[in-house]
C-alpha cells in the first residue's frame, strides 16, 4: 500500500492534535499545510512537511493530495468540504460539521434572538448540501471523532458485549475550562456554544453505544426518539462577574458556555450528556453505563495511569499531561 497523502487546512489547536497523531503514522504522509498562523513555517520545519500555504484552497489545486483535513473555525467547514468534494479529495472534518451562523444578520447575540427551530432547520440544509457534494464526486467524507476509537471506550464496548446486559442509563460529561479560540466565543463563527463543541463527542459516543447494542440484541440500531437540552451562560452570574481573576474562560458573547442533553431512546432507556465551558482541572472525559446486570464507569480523562507531581509548572515543559489543564504545578 502507498502512503496517503494529505493536505491539513487549519493548524490552530485542533490542527496540531491531527499533525501529532498523523505524523506517527507510517501510512501517511503530511504533503502540505495551509495557515494563518506566523509560526505556520517553523511547525511545517518541526514535521518535515514541505509546503506551507495561506489559502487552503492551494491544497485543492494539488493532483497529488488524497485527503483535505479540515480543522478550520466551524463557520469554514461548509464550504470547504463541497470545494474538497468537487476537487475529487477525500474529507476528514473537524467536529462540529456546521452549525447556525446568522449570515444575514449583522449583529450579534444569534443565540438567544434566533428560534432554534430556525437554526435546526438551516443546519439540516447546510448538511444536505455537502452530502450532495459527497455523493455526487465519489469521495469519503469521515467525521474526526476520537471518543469511540478510544482503547478505554472499545473496552467499555468489550465488556457491555460480554456481559449481554441490557442498558438501561448512560450518564456523560465532556467539559474543561473552557476554548482558547477566539471564534468560539461568538453564534456568528461557532455555529453554537458547549453543546456542540464539547457535547459532540460524548453525544457520538452515546448514539455509537445504543447502535452496537441494538446491533448485538436484535440486529438493527436501537435509535433515538426524542430530545430535551437545556443551556446556560453562567460567565453571566454577577458574583462570578465581578471577581477580579478569572480562572475560567469569560468571554463569551452569544453562544452557551454550559448545557445539559437527556435522550430518550426507542426502547426506553435514557442517556443525559452535560458539556461546560466552567469546570477547572483539565478536560473531563466520562462515562458511566448503568446496565441490567453491570456497571462501567469510563474515566478517559483524567485518569490515573500515572500520578505524577511537580512545584513549579516549567519542570515537565511541553510535555502533553491533559488537554485544558491550567497548570502543570502540583
Amino acid at each position: 500500500m502507498e502512503k496517503v497523502k494529505i493536505g491539513l487546512a487549519g493548524t490552530d489547536f485542533a490542527g496540531r492534535l491531527h499533525l501529532d497523531c498523523l505524523s506517527s503514522l507510517n501510512k501517511v504522509e503530511i504533503c502540505a499545510i495551509a495557515s494563518l498562523d506566523p509560526d505556520a513555517k517553523d511547525l511545517a520545519k518541526r514535521y518535515g512537511i514541505p509546503e506551507v500555504y495561506d489559502d487552503y484552497r492551494r491544497l485543492l489545486e494539488r493532483k497529488d493530495l488524497d485527503v483535505i483535513d479540515i480543522c478550520l473555525p466551524t463557520d469554514m467547514h461548509q464550504d470547504a468540504c463541497i470545494l474538497a468534494a468537487q476537487a475529487k479529495k477525500h474529507i476528514i472534518c473537524e467536529k462540529p460539521l456546521t452549525g447556525y451562523f446568522g449570515k444575514e444578520r449583522p449583529e450579534d447575540n444569534v443565540g438567544f434572538e434566533v428560534s432554534k427551530e430556525v437554526m435546526l432547520n438551516q443546519m439540516k440544509k447546510e448538511c444536505k448540501l455537502v452530502e450532495k457534494a459527497v455523493k455526487e464526486n465519489g469521495v469519503k467524507f469521515m467525521y474526526a471523532e476520537n471518543w469511540v476509537y478510544a482503547p478505554p471506550f472499545v473496552k467499555l464496548k468489550n465488556l457491555m458485549r460480554v456481559s449481554g446486559g441490557t442498558v438501561i442509563e448512560i450518564r456523560s460529561d465532556m467539559s474543561h475550562s473552557g476554548s482558547q479560540a477566539p471564534y468560539s466565543r461568538r453564534w456568528k463563527t461557532s455555529g453554537g456554544g458547549s453543546l456542540m463543541r464539547l457535547g459532540a463527542h460524548p453525544v457520538s459516543a452515546v448514539i455509537h453505544l445504543k447502535h452496537y447494542e441494538g446491533l448485538l440484541k436484535r440486529g438493527s440500531p436501537v435509535r433515538a426518539k426524542s430530545v430535551f437540552a437545556e443551556v446556560a451562560q453562567h460567565c453571566k452570574i454577577e458574583s462570578f462577574q465581578k471577581e477580579d481573576k478569572k480562572y475560567i474562560v469569560s468571554e463569551w458573547v452569544d453562544v452557551e458556555d454550559w448545557g445539559v442533553i437527556v435522550i430518550t431512546f426507542e426502547d426506553g432507556s435514557n442517556a443525559t450528556i452535560f458539556s461546560s465551558d466552567g469546570v477547572l482541572g483539565g478536560v473531563r472525559n466520562k462515562m458511566e453505563v448503568y446496565m441490567s446486570n453491570a456497571v462501567i464507569h469510563m474515566n478517559m480523562n483524567p485518569n490515573n495511569t500515572l500520578e505524577v507531581y511537580a512545584p513549579e509548572p516549567h519542570i515537565f515543559g511541553d510535555e502533553y499531561l491533559v488537554e485544558r489543564l491550567e497548570t502543570k504545578a502540583g
